[in-house]
Order: C-alpha cells, then structure tokens, then sequence
C-alpha cells in the first residue's frame, strides 16, 4: 500500500509496478505462510522485474506519440524566430529579449541590434545566425 501511495504523490507509473509485485508476493505468503524470507525477497525481486518487464514491453509499445512534443521544451519552440540582438555577440556569446525572457545565444560574432534567427540550442543557449 506504501508504494501505491508513493506512486500517487511521485508519478511516473514506476511504483505502481513494485507495488503489484509486493500485492502478489503478499498474496503468496497467504497460501505458502512457511515460505523462508530469502525467498520471498528473492520471489519479490523477480515478481517487480517481471511486472516492470511487461510495463515497459506492453504498455510503453503502445504508447500514442504527442500532439506537442516540444511542449515543455521551450528553448527548441523558439527555433526559427528572428529577433534583434540585445547585447552584441562577443567571443561567441550574446543575448537577446525574447517576450519577457533573456536568451544567452551563441554564434558569430555581431554588433548589437542585428537581425538574427534562431537555428537550434546548444547547451541551453540558442544558436544562432544572421537573418537575411
């Protein structure tokens, strides 16, 4: 019952499938109660790697691919903007305004102001590019 509640408060469908492994070897002791500890430790330990097993093979397979995958990746949705540059890009490294956000970028090096688009990110800073 602990694990199934640690699953509710730390989602991620991981707990949930040592929990069902514990509700069967709890199920076990039931019908055999003389089984010897090691045993059940070591029926546990195949039980939660059985039941893990199937999770990632059966139901991981099935999984429908996003609608959004760049949601929570906001640095990657920005691919593609044109912006000027806020600071200018100095030994490789600036950084521009984006909404109400400050974005380190890297690139060539340009004078402040410049016109510059988006290309992809680097070690969370955006690369980018003089726009034409």
């Amino acid at each position: 019952m602990a694990l199934f509640g640690a699953e509710a408060l730390a989602p991620g469908a991981f707990l949930l499938w040592f929990g069902i492994a514990a509700a069967a070897m709890f199920a076990i002791t039931l019908v055999v109660p003389d089984i010897y500890w090691v045993w059940q430790a070591i029926v546990f330990v195949g039980l939660a790697t059985a039941s893990t097993w199937v999770y990632r093979t059966w139901f991981m397979r099935n999984e429908r691919p996003s609608d959004r995958p760049l949601l929570n990746r906001r640095a990657e949705q920005l691919v593609g903007r044109v912006v000027p540059l806020e600071t200018a890009i100095v030994d490789g490294r600036g950084r521009v305004q984006i909404g109400d956000a400050f974005w380190t970028v890297v690139g060539e090096d340009l004078p402040a102001a410049t016109r510059v688009r988006v290309v992809g990110v680097e070690d969370g800073a955006l690369r980018v590019e003089p726009a034409s």
